[in-house]
Parts: structure tokens; C-alpha cells; sequence
């Protein structure tokens, strides 16, 4: 399936923006991308055009939503006036590509668990193990080896802790163990709390064990979809107290503020902040 994206499109940028950890680069320049049960290698080609290994149908009914090729972030990026906001305009320019995946809330809160005081690599590692430990095989292709789904919450409640620790994941083991079991169980129904007002969505989130201010943004941003979500960990901290000391405009850029926290944290991650 060849599909022609003329919006803000970068495989590259949004494989490292942080948000996901299971889309990958091939060696061939291909990204191996898994969610919600599928997987799917896309590769860039010239002017624009994109190769997407799947149907038109599966392309236009799922993947197309999971990559939010319906919103324009050219339009959001426009927002921001290089003179007014220099540092994000820079930051803008130099995320320019990267896009809000809509991805799945149950594994998004598992590996934002995971996350906490972990960089990226080992997020991915000990993700990659938990799937390899409780997964199914989705496929297996000389780009990426044999490629496994996220383990269900059932799957994941199933595990012992030994098998949890085997997956390197230090002290979040126990809160790994607790909510696959809260939503195994049926105490916790992540899917039905997507209709739920931000406040309230909120609150639960925070009533789960071993989450946080900073692991609920994150899934309110990259587990529902909400991009006003403004998630801070170290480097949005920096970034706010070094370029935004009298406070960020979070009201010029509503409801878009998510999209431009990936844009500073890509930029200032991957630029420094000279």
C-alpha cells in the first residue's frame, strides 16, 4: 500500500520522540511498528510517498487512525509565532515530522510504569523481554526477527514475580504485578475510562498503584489520545526552568499542548539546551 502524506510525517523523528518503544528501525531503513495486536513495516520512499505493508483496508481502517494522519500538524505547528516563542519555534522546526500515535492505553500504562528513572533503551529492553516471556508471535521476518504482540493483562497477571524480575524491571516490578492484576480482574477497565471528563480520568489514574503525576500524563497523552496533556520529567523541567521561568503559554497552544511538549523534548533531548 502506497500512500502519498503531505503533513508533518517522519518515521525516524517519532520512532525517537519517546512515546512509543516497540517501532523500531530496521537495518534496510524500513520501522517495524507493533500495536494492539498488529504489526506493520513501513518505509519511506520519494516525494511524500510511503509504503505501508498491509491492505488498503487495514491501512484505512486502522493504521491510518494510529498514525492521526486526519489532524494537521503543519496547522498546530503554524501556531507558533517565532518571534513571540523562539525556543519552541526552533523546537518545532527541528521536531517537524513527529506525530501523537493513538495507541493502546493498557500497554501504554504498563510501559510508562516501566519507564520511571529508566532511559529509553532499557524501557525498550525490558519491554521486549515482558513480550518475549508472556506474547504471542505476530510474525517473524528477516528485518527484526520474530516480532511478539504485548502481553494481555491476563498473560502479564500470570507471571510470577521472578519471571517479572527476570525482565529487568527493578522496583516497578510490584507495580507491573498489581496492574495486570487490577485490570485482569476487572477492577480497572482502562477502555471504558477513555469517556471519562480529564478530571476524573485523572483521579483514577492516580488512585492506581505505583502512578504518578508524570506516568498519568503520559498515558492521558499517549494512552488516550489528549493532546493537551503536558507531561514533565526531567527534561521538560529543564527546558521550562531554563527558556520558561515566568511560565509556559499553555493557554496560546491549547488543546495542542502535548504535541508541543514532544517537540521540546525531542528538540532539548537531542539538541541539548545551548
Amino acid at each position: 500500500m502506497i500512500v502519498r502524506i503531505d503533513d508533518d510525517f517522519d518515521l525516524k523523528k517519532i520512532a525517537d520522540s519517546g512515546q512509543c518503544f516497540r517501532f523500531n528501525e530496521c537495518a534496510d531503513g524500513s520501522y517495524s511498528v507493533s500495536a494492539f495486536g498488529r504489526h506493520i513495516f513501513v518505509s519511506e520512499l520519494e516525494d511524500n510517498r510511503y509504503e505501508f505493508g498491509c491492505s488498503k483496508e487495514a491501512f484505512e481502517t486502522f493504521w491510518k487512525d494510529y498514525f492521526d494522519l486526519d489532524l494537521s500538524y503543519k496547522d498546530i505547528r503554524g501556531r507558533i509565532d517565532p518571534e513571540e516563542d523562539p525556543y519552541l519555534y526552533s523546537a518545532s522546526e527541528y521536531g517537524k515530522g513527529i506525530r501523537i500515535l493513538k495507541q493502546d492505553p493498557w500497554e501504554m500504562l504498563i510501559s510508562f510504569i516501566i519507564s520511571q528513572r529508566k532511559n529509553i533503551p532499557a524501557i525498550k529492553a525490558s519491554i521486549e523481554k515482558l513480550c518475549r516471556l508472556a506474547g504471542d508471535v505476530m510474525c517473524e521476518d528477516e528485518r527484526s526477527g520474530v516480532i511478539y504482540s504485548f502481553p494481555t493483562p491476563d498473560r502479564l497477571a500470570a507471571l510470577s514475580m521472578e519471571e517479572l524480575a527476570s525482565c529487568s524491571l527493578g522496583y516497578r516490578d510490584k507495580y507491573v504485578h498489581q496492574a495486570a492484576m487490577d485490570v485482569a480482574s476487572g477492577a480497572v477497565d482502562l477502555y471504558d475510562w477513555k469517556d471519562l471528563e480529564d478530571q476524573e480520568l485523572m483521579d483514577k489514574l492516580m488512585s492506581l498503584y505505583g502512578v504518578g503525576v508524570k506516568v498519568a500524563n503520559c498515558e492521558f497523552l499517549f494512552g488516550y489520545h489528549r493532546l493537551d496533556a503536558f507531561p514533565k520529567d526531567v527534561w521538560i523541567n529543564r527546558v521550562l526552568d531554563l527558556k520558561y521561568p515566568d511560565g509556559f503559554p499553555f493557554e496560546a497552544y491549547a488543546p495542542y499542548n502535548g504535541i508541543m511538549q514532544q517537540y521540546l523534548f525531542f528538540y532539548s533531548r537531542m539538541d541539548g539546551l545551548s
